[in-house]
């Protein structure tokens, strides 16, 4: 079995995506598999294929030209519970904000998909942050305005979440990373209980954080690299909320917090403190699943935050 060589033009060992999947057995595996992975696709799908994109951790992905001339992106993921989501949501949404899937090959986990140009991303577009926020509610209005697929499609935000809940409540018990074991616990009700208060069901981006946004011809914005789920739409915005021009630099975030969740939940007639309530809940997740990954200071920090935003939503 050929393997991935440092020197290989298109697998080089700079790339994020190789580093990161050596760190594992099942990612080195993977990576043993990867270069005839992409040569399959690329003969059966006749591609032109250019130098690979930085950045991802668990995806090879490139830029493709079909032989009529068509610019597209390659993708080739990592085999792993969060990608097989990713082609029933694109064709859910079929190009209703997000990149249009073209070809799909399930067993090598490969997906032909929309090229966006010129491809800005909305974390680093030249706007105000507040414009930013409302253009990236745009897309999500209109990612939520495609209908579900069938049962069993996706998964429901309310199951993943019951199953994060569990995961919590275990990582403290394990962990001993002395963190604030109210706020831990408020978090864990939280994912418990949010996705059975939805107003609607919806099919959620799960990963809509503004570096998924970019800027395209079709449409001036569109999503990528989608985690998808089924369920409460209010799941969504928490990245947005966090990641543009980073509300917890400030010395106090709280009025800043407050007057963007309140800019978010009018563009998507959503509740400013249900938008609060499931930033809880993410971070208190994402903190615990810092520190099961040695980052306990990190957890520590998101905990911090949480601690605010639980506070915005009267928690």
């Amino acid at each position: 079995m050929e393997r991935t060589r440092p020197d290989d033009d298109r697998f080089p060992a700079r790339l994020s995506v190789i580093r990161q999947m050596g760190r594992t057995a099942s990612g080195r595996a993977w990576l043993d598999r990867l270069p005839g992975l992409v040569r399959a696709v690329e003969e059966r799908w006749e591609l032109r294929l250019g130098a690979p994109f930085d950045g991802g951790t668990c995806a090879w992905v490139a830029p493709a030209e079909l032989p009529d001339g068509t610019s597209a992106v390659l993708k080739v993921t990592w085999p792993h519970r969060e990608a097989e989501g990713e082609a029933p949501g694109l064709c859910a949404w079929d190009g209703s904000g997000a990149v249009r899937l073209l070809r799909h090959d399930r067993d090598r986990g490969a997906l032909l998909i929309e090229r966006c140009t010129p491809g800005t991303t909305l974390a680093t577009a030249a706007l105000p942050p507040e414009d930013r926020l409302v253009l990236a509610a745009g897309v999500l209005r209109a990612l939520w305005s495609a209908p579900a697929p069938p049962d069993g499609v996706l998964e429901p935000v309310e199951l993943v979440c019951a199953e994060w809940a569990d995961l919590v409540q275990e990582r403290m018990l394990r962990l001993r990373p002395g963190y604030d074991p109210g706020l831990v616990e408020l978090g864990a009700r939280l994912l418990r209980t949010l996705p059975a208060g939805a107003r609607r069901e919806v099919v959620v981006h799960g990963d809509a954080n503004p570096g998924n946004v970019l800027a395209a011809r079709r449409s001036p914005w569109l999503a990528i690299d989608p985690k998808p789920m089924t369920g409460d739409p209010a799941y969504d915005p928490w990245p947005l909320l966090a990641q543009i021009d980073d509300p917890f630099t400030r010395e106090d975030p709280r009025p800043l917090l407050r007057d963007r969740c309140a800019l978010l939940a009018d563009a998507l007639d959503e509740d400013p403190a249900r938008l609060a309530a499931w930033a809880v809940a993410r971070s208190v997740e994402s903190a615990l699943h810092s520190a099961d990954h040695d980052d306990v200071t990190g957890g520590s920090e998101e905990l911090a935050q949480a601690r605010i935003l639980a506070d915005l939503a009267g928690c």
